[in-house]
């Protein structure tokens, strides 16, 4: 993109820096393999759609 622009590299970086723009980064979402997924995802959102009493559930998000 610098090249094209006819900027330096540390310009271009300092633009995306400022407006908080990362284009290495790609959302994606990935669908499981696993034959039992349908199953397991209706027992997880059953949890917070209909929780028994005395249950706290919790959701832990996994990051890289």
């Amino acid at each position: 993109m610098a090249e094209v622009m006819g900027m330096s590299q540390t310009a271009i970086s300092c633009m995306w820096r400022a407006f908080g723009l990362k284009p290495h980064v790609v959302d994606t979402w990935k669908l499981s393999t696993d034959p039992q997924f349908i199953d397991k995802v209706g027992d997880v959102v059953g949890l917070y759609m209909d929780p028994s009493e005395n249950v706290l559930v919790l959701c832990v998000d996994e990051k890289s």
